[in-house]
Formats: C-alpha cells, structure tokens, sequence
C-alpha cells in the first residue's frame, strides 16, 4: 500500500499529542475544588503522594507534590472524605487523566469556612472587631483568670509560664471544654461566671492548636459574644500562630499561643526589678546631686551673711562718734560766740560813748547768745535722741521686745518669707525672753499690710 508525501506532513507523535491533551485539558478546566474518598493513597519517600478520588460512580488519579503535602495540617489516609483544590491535567507518560493536587482539606471544612466569613462580617459590621473599643491589659493585675480545659496541655503552659514570670500572682482557672458539642456554650458560659465572681483584671481564653474542626467552639457567636460583654480585658490564644478564630478578633489581644497569652497578661518580675533598681539609682544620683547644690548655696549664703551683733557694734561706734563731733561742734560754737563778745567787749572798751546803749545791747546778745546756745544744746540733744532711737529700733532685741518673733529653721536658718514653709516644718520662735518649738499646720488667709 502507498502513502502520499503530502499525507505524512499532518503526522504527530503520541508525545506531541499528549501534550496538547494536557495543554487542552488544563486550559479548558479551571482550578476548582472537587469532593471524594481517597482510595490507594501512597506517600513516597520523596514526599509526593499518589492516590485516587473516587465517589460512588467514578473515580480519578490524583497526585500532589512535596512542596503542597508538606503545607498540609492533616494526615490523609484511606476512606477519608476530602476535598481537593486541583487542575484537570494529563500525565503525559502514559496518557492517563489525572488531577494535580493544590490544597487538601476534610470534607465539611468548605462549609465550616464559609459560616466563618459569615459570622465574622456580620460582627464586624456590629463594630465588635473595632480597635477603638480594644482595652489595654493592666501591667499589675491583681489576679489573671483562665478559661480553659484543666486536662489541656496548654493550661500547663500557661501556669509554668506565670510561674516563672511573676511566681506571686493569683492565678484562678474557670474549667470548660474546649471540644465538643456543648463546649462553646461551656466555653461562654466560663467567660460570663469570671465576669460575676469578679475576682480577676485580666482574663486568657485559651486552647493547644488542632484541625478547624477542634477550635470551632472558639468560631461560635455565643463565645464571640461573651467575649464581647467581659467587663475585664480578654487575652486569646488559641491554638498555632497560624491559626484565627473569631475569639481571637474579638478578644481585646490577640496572642499566638497559648504561652504567648500568658507573657502578654503578666508583667516579668526580673524585668520591673531591674527598672525598679535602675530609677532607684537613677534617684539617688538626682538626690545627691540636688544636696550638694544646696550644700554649696548655703555655704554661699554663709559667707555672705552678718552677725547681728557685729551690725551692732558697727552702729554702736558709730554713735560713739557723732556723739563726740556733736559735743566738739557745741564747744566750738561756744567758743566762737565767746571770742566774738570778747571782740565786742574790746571794741566797746575803745569806744566809751553811748555806754549805756551799748550795755544794753551787750545785755541783749548776751540774752540772745543764751537762748541760741540753750536752742543748739536743745537741737542737738533731740538729734542725739533720734539716732539713739534709730539705733535701738536697729537692735534685734529691741524689735523682739516689741511683740515680734524671730523664726527660724532646725538648722539655725532665718525664714524670711511665708512661702519656705510648707504643711508640717518644724520653726522654732524666738522672743525676747525666750525661744519655743512649734510645727506649721497651714497657711493663714492673706492679710493686708498694717503699715
């Protein structure tokens, strides 16, 4: 039999075919979830795993490779109902029709997710996931409360982990199941009986990690809502860092872990020690500092301060001294006045007429020389009386036999102004006669000057 040239130009090869299958097959089919059982599963050392997706009329080869196997947080097994997220591929080998596997999860998950997504926007629509309505946790609770179960592993985390942060703090567990058909209404139910005993600041509501199935109770509205309505802070973790729960947009902290939980409610002891130590040095230092300063001022303030008994003996010698040029004035005066009668009593002896007019007149500057020296004596003495009592009126003594009071400090310190004395100082009074004790109670009402 022959064959044309011109027919052999429209030959393929099965490879060439295959491929265009697959081509075709996968970009006819977009990636889409697919529900089965797994039937035949096989994981290799290589860490690809191959197995069949079968329901009760067909069935399809699958394959899902290492790099999407290990993000799975399930082990696939045989008879496990799940659902894929694949694209619709040829393994073009041998030309079987198969599935390439993207994700993998448990039959029911796609439900469960979308009831999450439905609750979550519908709280967050009541403003429950809001930042503003967030509450800051107390940086020294008096008590932290725990919702949890106590066969948990995670409840031991969390003690050993409050143990060692702050080995003092009261620590009361509000026991629930965190699993189970009646575990979110156990769970809300805790949350509200910590509301009312009200015995703690800060409350941890917390679980160890799982599939989505065994933190659903964290998903429910009822605990959503508890949460919501605690009058005191709420801290989440539940379960892995990868993990979110409603509970966990809810609470007013959301934390990774368990354990994580139990660092964010409690303060680290070693940590405000050191803060402590550190602020007291810190405050010592500020002490020191602030007493040498006043230190210094004060041995200023020494230097420039006077006795009063040398302000005295400055005042008495002064005295002393215009007393003798008042006296030494008086004489010279005298003197003159004298030497001067002497002149007239000479010119008068050369001059005879009119003696008795003259007589008369020397009777009258004698009668006026009288009355000048009395008047000068007399000025002089007042003068001298003035500055004796200016310079009594000078004397501290003086000042305190009239009525007044000198106060001072413990430390011998004059205070001069109302305001160097605070509520409770010790002063004490010197009088005249004597000095007293006495405590500052308060500041009186402002008077007005009486001068």
């Amino acid at each position: 039999m022959m064959f044309s040239q011109k027919s052999s130009v429209n030959v393929i090869t099965v490879t060439e075919l295959n491929r265009q299958v697959r081509d075709l097959l996968e970009g006819s089919f977009p990636i889409r979830w697919i529900a089965g059982e797994i039937s035949n599963f096989k994981r290799y050392d290589s860490g690809h795993c191959y197995f069949s997706l079968k329901d009760a009329s067909a069935q399809v080869r699958c394959v899902m490779f290492r790099n999407r196997a290990a993000l799975l947080d399930f082990q696939p097994k045989e008879g496990l109902q799940v659902e894929v997220r694949a694209v619709v591929s040829l393994y073009e080998a041998r030309g079987d029709y198969q599935l390439t596997v993207e994700a993998m999860r448990p039959a029911g998950v796609g439900n469960l997710f979308e009831a999450f997504e439905a609750l979550k926007k519908k709280l967050a629509a009541e403003g429950l996931f809001d930042a503003a309505t967030k509450r800051t946790l107390p940086a020294f609770p008096r008590a932290i409360g725990i919702v949890t179960s106590p066969k948990a592993a995670a409840l031991r985390d969390v003690l050993s982990t409050l143990k060692r942060r702050h080995p003092g703090l009261p620590v009361i567990i509000y026991p629930t199941a965190v699993q189970g058909a009646t575990a979110a209404n156990d769970i809300a139910a805790a949350i509200r009986n910590a509301a009312k005993r009200n015995e703690v600041d800060t409350l941890i509501v917390c679980r160890g990690g799982g599939s989505l199935e065994d933190l659903w109770s964290f998903n429910e509205e009822v605990v959503a809502r508890a949460i919501a309505a605690s009058p005191m802070p709420v801290v989440s973790g539940v379960g892995h860092e990868t993990d979110f729960t409603i509970a966990d947009f809810v609470a007013d902290v959301r934390a990774p872990t368990p354990t994580a939980a139990a660092e964010l409610a409690s303060p680290n002891r070693d940590e405000w020690l050191l803060r402590l130590s550190q602020q007291s040095a810190r405050l010592r230092r500020a002490l020191e500092r602030g007493l040498h300063s006043r230190m210094q001022l004060v041995d200023q303030l020494g230097r420039r301060l006077r006795h009063p008994g040398e302000a005295l003996a400055q005042r008495r010698d002064r005295l002393a001294s215009l007393t003798l040029r008042l006296g030494q004035a008086g004489q010279r005066q005298f003197a003159d006045r004298r030497a001067a009668l002497d002149r007239l009593a000479l010119r008068l002896a050369h001059r005879q007429p009119q003696t008795a007019t003259h007589a008369q007149r020397l009777a009258e500057l004698q009668r006026r020389l009288a009355s000048a020296t009395t008047r000068y004596n007399d000025t002089g003495q007042r003068r001298l009386d003035t500055l004796a009592a200016r310079l009594a009126a000078l004397n501290p003594h003086a000042v305190l036999a009239r009525g007044y009071a000198l106060v001072e400090t413990p430390d011998g310190r004059v205070v001069q102004h109302a305001r160097e004395l605070q509520r409770g100082d010790l002063v004490a009074l010197r009088f005249a006669d004597d000095s007293v004790d006495a405590q500052i109670t308060g500041r009186a009402a402002q008077q007005q000057d009486l001068f």
